[in-house]
């Protein structure tokens, strides 16, 4: 069997090729406050008046006696108290100024391709 040179017959050979590449896409940041809640204790000097008792003196001979007295038969004397006064106000502590950085990372890609190899074989004589 002669085989003509101009009419060869042949076998196409197959591979897979990689191709990696990227593509954008778009995520969504929220950035949100949260709200958090911190005790305070502080302490806070009060004034208060009371009454005690301050002695028995004896009286005066211009000392006529007399003492303005409620119906009850108590006296009344004014005092003074401190009220604590307790105010909650919103100050500003600082703005967060937030800028888009862009960084570029190297990321490693594995993928097994297939390609196919040819192999010539005869039959055995006979």
């Amino acid at each position: 069997m002669q085989m003509d040179d101009e009419a060869g017959e042949g076998l196409v050979r197959h591979e897979e090729e990689l191709v990696v590449g990227t593509e954008s896409v778009e995520r969504v940041v929220r950035l949100r406050t949260e709200v958090r809640t911190d005790s305070v204790e502080e302490a806070i000097p009060r004034r208060v008046e009371d009454l005690e008792p301050a002695g028995r003196v004896p009286a005066a001979e211009q000392d006529s006696g007399q003492i303005e007295t409620l119906p009850d038969g108590s006296i009344s004397i004014p005092i003074l108290e401190e009220e604590l006064v307790v105010t909650r106000r919103v100050v500003v502590r600082e703005r967060i100024v937030l800028r888009k950085r862009v960084t570029v990372e190297h990321e490693v890609v594995r993928a097994q391709l297939r390609g196919e190899r040819l192999a010539i074989e005869r039959d055995p004589p006979g």
